[in-house]
């Protein structure tokens, strides 16, 4: 059975404490290692793979998207070894925020578990926007159109970074999705698992379709120059472009944390939880690289700054029509699960953080019947359809990358720092050559931090910013630790 306790307790004796029989029945232990890879791929494989290829081709990169997406992977591989060996080490739903308070303190704990509340709420609401723009054109398609002021943010990014309004009142289907998954989160872990390995299942089937039926459309002239010339601004194409794109696309990758978030609802969390983590992001890069490659060789790549460029793509080849209906219906699938996904990842952070006396105890309810963290799951809904319902898409893109780089930065240097202070503890898992991948993990995903914009650095001042108010109002004051 996992082992469930608070951490200020579980730091604070060597060997580790036994549970808690008052908290280890809190949560339903229902989850396999397959299980937890489908959690993982259920959120990797959503807005990124279906809206930012395009986007970010059309913007950063040009036909080298496939190297930022290279690049994000390979700071995602270094994550994601020092996830696993934390993970199978501390099986705690905290995720990157539990890693950095058993090694960095709780001041930098609540940093990293205030950021990453951009990674999951802010992931679910970016990926809502996106759901949203696919439903809209769908119903379109069958003659069924809403209305302009409830399918459009009401805010937008302009060239300048600033916010402007649009004259929209809000993104209804957004905020309807967010709401009927929070629902699903609600209700218990078993549901959420299956519907999220039902829904995983269609849409990898739907890519790889489409990845083998667009092989004969591609043509190579689209591919070059691989890497265009930068056009004078910074981010705007050439290597800038190309490091800017793997900055923006990397939080295409987190679906690994998301199953860690989930340690204590797993069968064998030591076991598994590795498995499921490593096994996430090969088949997410695996599928990334491919459905990247093909969507820029069938369309020259200016022409993919779209909500729906795997639209574009069969736009652009009649022959492929009958692929419209099936792709479109994989990709509001595959959107969902991430929702699901997302909207499940969240709330875990909440009740680990509640526990910690972090955050009111409130967050650290779980229902007596469904065995989730029921108080904490209809924030984290509330919160997500709120921000999608007012934000657009490139606008949360960055702010989720920044959060998650500087996460999975942390979490590298955390496992330095333990092997340090618990050397001789069990693991059952180990980075190998933490000397070298680590100290390289740190700086790499801390290094793409760099090229994002400067209005998303504006925004994580203003988000640390407040949390820090939040952390020395309530916080430092209730602090498990420090009682």
């Amino acid at each position: 059975m996992a082992r469930s306790w608070p951490l200020h307790e579980l730091l604070a004796v060597h060997p580790l404490p036994p549970p808690d029989p008052t908290r280890a029945d809190r949560l339903k232990r229902a989850l396999s290692a397959w299980s937890l890879m489908a959690i993982g791929i259920g959120a990797t494989i959503g807005t990124g793979i279906f809206v930012l290829t395009g986007t970010v081709a059309a913007n950063q990169s040009g036909p080298a998207i496939t190297l930022s997406l290279l690049i994000a992977a390979f700071g995602s591989t270094l994550a994601a070894l020092c996830y696993a060996e934390f993970a199978a080490f501390l099986p705690v739903p905290g995720s990157a925020y539990s890693y950095t308070y058993a090694t960095l303190g709780e001041g930098i704990a609540w940093f990293i578990g205030w950021n990453l509340l951009l990674e999951y709420g802010i992931s679910a609401s970016a990926v809502a926007v996106s759901w949203s723009g696919y439903v809209v054109n769908l119903l379109a398609e069958a003659h069924i159109h809403l209305p302009a002021m409830l399918v459009n943010a009401p805010l937008q990014e302009n060239a300048a970074g600033h916010l402007v309004a649009t004259g929209a009142l809000l993104n209804l289907p957004a905020v309807l999705i967010i709401a009927a998954m929070s629902w699903v989160c609600y209700v218990g872990i078993r549901e959420t698992a299956g519907a999220t390995n039902l829904m995983v299942a269609l849409k990898v089937g739907v890519i790889v379709i489409f990845v083998v039926a667009g092989l004969k459309f591609i043509d190579t002239r689209n591919w070059h120059p691989y890497i265009p010339p930068n056009t004078g601004t910074f981010g705007h194409f050439g290597w800038t472009g190309v490091l800017q794109g793997a900055g923006i696309i990397f939080f295409s990758y987190v679906g690994f944390d998301t199953a860690s978030t989930t340690a204590l609802e797993a069968r064998n969390p030591q076991r598994d939880l590795p498995i499921g983590i490593i096994g996430t992001l090969v088949v997410s890069t695996v599928l990334y690289i491919a459905m990247a490659a093909v969507i820029t060789g069938m369309v020259p790549y200016l022409k993919l700054n779209s909500a729906e460029p795997v639209a574009v793509a069969l736009d652009v080849h009649p022959s492929l029509s009958w692929l419209g209906a099936l792709l479109k219906l994989g990709v509001i699938a595959g959107m969902t699960s991430s929702i699901l996904t997302s909207l499940l990842g969240q709330p875990r952070i909440l009740l680990f953080m509640a526990d910690d006396g972090l955050l009111p105890p409130a967050m650290s309810r779980c229902h007596s019947r469904f065995k989730t963290p029921h108080v904490a799951t209809v924030v984290t809904g509330v919160g997500a359809a709120l921000i999608a319902a007012v934000f657009p898409l490139d606008v949360l893109a960055d702010l989720i990358s920044m959060g998650i780089l500087l996460a999975f930065a942390v979490v590298c240097i955390g496992v330095l720092v333990m092997r340090r202070t618990r050397p001789d503890a069990h693991r059952p898992f180990r980075v190998p050559a933490a000397w070298l991948l680590c100290p390289v993990g740190a700086v790499v995903c801390a290094g793409m931090t760099f090229f994002l914009s400067d209005a998303t650095w504006i925004r994580l001042v203003v988000w640390t910013v407040l949390g820090a108010v939040i952390y020395v109002c309530y916080g430092f004051k209730h602090s498990k630790l420090r009682e």
